[in-house]
C-alpha cells in the first residue's frame, strides 16, 4: 500500500491556474485541497491540517499577505506565495508575514517543484533540528550547547550579537529572513528600521566565518530583501 502524498493547500482564485497546478502536482503525487477566497482558505487549513500552503496574494475577498499572517498566528505550515506582483516591495511584505518563499508569475513546473520540495524539506529539518544541540553547515559547526562556533575544525570567537545574528541565520538556513524579521530576533522590536545595525554586524560576521569576505559562500545577500545561510 502506497503512502500518501503531501497535501497542498492551493488558494488561487484563477481556474485556469488552479487547474494546472492540479494537473502538475497530482502528477507528483500531491494531494490538493482548493481556495478560492480568504474565508475558503481560513476554513480549509484549520480543517485539513495541510503540509504546504501555494498563496495567491489577490484573492476577491482580501489580501493573501494578511491571510499568511493570521495563519502564522497558530500555524508553522510552509507557505509559497505564487503572485504576479514581482516588486521587491511585495516580496519583501509577503516575507515579513511569514511566507517561506515567493515565486513571481508566470513560473515552470519544474521551478515550482523545486520550491515546494525546499520548502517541505525545511520543516522537516526545522522539525527535527529544532532541539538539535550542534548544526553543521558546509565548514561551518555550531555547537549550541557550549555556544562554540567552528570554521574549517578552527575555533571562531564572536561577540554575544554576532552569536545571536549567526544562530538565527543557521537555524533557517536556505530561508531567506528579511531585514526586518533579523533585526525584531535579533535588537528586538524598537530596532526594525535600523538597517545599518545589520550591514555593520554582517560584515563583522563575514570577515570572521568566510574565506573570501568580498565573495561570500555561507553568508548570502539578497538584494533588496534581507540575507540568508547557505543551505549544505
Amino acid at each position: 500500500m502506497s503512502v500518501p502524498g503531501p497535501l497542498i493547500l492551493v488558494v488561487e482564485d484563477d481556474p485556469q491556474l488552479r487547474r494546472f497546478l492540479r494537473t502538475a502536482l497530482g502528477a507528483q503525487d500531491y494531494r490538493l485541497v482548493e481556495a478560492e477566497t480568504v474565508r475558503e482558505a481560513l476554513i480549509a487549513a484549520t480543517t485539513h491540517n495541510p503540509e504546504l500552503i501555494l498563496l495567491d496574494i489577490g484573492l476577491p475577498d482580501g489580501d493573501g499577505i494578511d491571510l499568511a499572517r493570521r495563519v502564522r498566528e497558530w500555524s508553522r505550515v510552509p507557505i509559497i506565495v505564487i503572485s504576479a506582483r514581482g516588486r521587491e516591495d511585495d516580496k519583501v511584505a509577503a516575507l515579513d508575514a511569514g511566507a517561506d518563499d515567493y515565486l513571481t508569475k508566470p513560473f515552470g513546473v519544474n521551478e515550482l517543484l523545486a520550491r515546494i520540495r525546499v520548502a517541505l524539506r525545511h520543516a522537516v529539518a526545522a522539525v527535527s533540528s529544532s532541539d538539535a544541540p550542534v548544526l553543521e553547515i558546509g565548514p561551518l559547526r555550531l555547537d549550541f550547547a557550549r555556544r562554540e562556533v567552528t570554521v574549517a575544525g578552527a575555533e571562531v570567537h564572536l561577540t554575544p550579537l554576532e552569536y545571536r545574528l549567526l544562530a538565527l541565520l543557521a537555524q533557517n538556513a536556505g530561508k531567506v529572513l528579511t531585514h526586518r524579521q533579523i533585526l525584531k530576533e535579533v535588537w528586538g522590536p524598537g530596532a526594525v528600521s535600523e538597517s545599518h545595525y545589520l550591514r555593520v554586524f554582517m560584515a563583522q560576521l563575514r570577515r570572521k566565518i568566510e574565506p573570501d569576505p568580498a565573495r561570500p559562500r555561507l553568508l548570502l545577500t539578497e538584494p533588496g530583501v534581507g540575507y540568508r545561510m547557505r543551505e549544505s
